[in-house]
């Protein structure tokens, strides 16, 4: 169902079963899939694709100009895949041409009330994002992390999958996968265990990582002198995981 007060561009593309709230704009270039779900006073601006099966809700503000001062007006775009919760107050800006131009968000994410997702960020898949957190641009973030409220997260950061991040964090570094810090500035406290165990991995799977984090973070060793010794546990999936996390930093891990 559409609202008689929504305000739909005619060169808005609506899906099939989407319901639009009363006091919501769709501007032009907006695609929204089948089966979303778009609360009353959200807005939402293109170029902007949505998924199918996505909820917004109320007061939301998505696919809005980035407020990056060399941002001119270019047609970026922002992209959200399938099943996404975007709860009360939200608001995820469109990409610039000093990256790829486009803010990708893929699927099953939870952002929760008040969170902000930046220009040109890519976020991954069954992401929950708590109240009032916030990542600045060019940021990235595997799947399967958990940001807890307050945390704010620098630019250009990457946060690997599954790791977590404690409340009112500040992350100015990479968070290497499965690992879980907090703190401001955030540091290492140990590995995401729970998590992990939440989402089926073997208590096997589980110790290697308590290995791997203790080489990195309790040893005393050297950066290289870790991995070497990381690599040496095997090529178990997780193992795999952890050390391109590390290798693909482009700012540092948190150590």
């Amino acid at each position: 169902m559409i609202h008689q007060s929504a305000v739909i561009d005619s060169n808005a593309t609506i899906g099939k079963d989407v319901s639009i709230g009363p006091w919501t704009y769709i501007g032009p270039e907006v695609e929204i899939g089948d089966n979303c779900k778009i609360a009353s006073h959200v807005v939402i601006k293109g170029p902007t694709v949505l998924g199918k099966g996505n909820k917004v809700f109320q007061f939301s503000s998505v696919g809005e100009d980035t407020p990056d001062l060399k941002y001119r007006g270019e047609a970026t775009r922002l992209i959200i895949g399938d099943n996404n919760t975007i709860r009360e107050g939200v608001t995820i800006h469109r990409g610039t041409v000093q990256d790829q131009g486009e803010t990708i968000i893929g699927n099953n994410n939870l952002l929760m009330a008040y969170v902000h997702v930046g220009h040109d960020c890519v976020l991954g898949d069954n992401i929950v994002m708590t109240n009032n957190a916030a990542v600045a641009g060019h940021v990235n973030v595997g799947d399967w992390a958990i940001l807890s409220g307050f945390v704010m997260v620098h630019q250009y950061v990457h946060l690997g999958a599954h790791c977590f991040i404690g409340p009112a964090s500040f992350i100015y570094h990479d968070v290497p996968a499965c690992v879980t810090v907090s703190g401001s500035p955030a540091e290492p406290r140990t590995i995401n265990r729970e998590g992990l165990k939440r989402r089926g991995f073997t208590l096997e799977q589980i110790s290697l990582v308590n290995k791997m984090y203790k080489m990195l973070y309790r040893r005393g060793m050297g950066l290289d002198e870790a991995l070497l010794t990381i690599s040496e546990l095997g090529d178990d999936p997780v193992v795999t995981m952890f050390v391109q996390s590390v290798q693909q930093s482009t700012r540092g891990i948190i150590r």
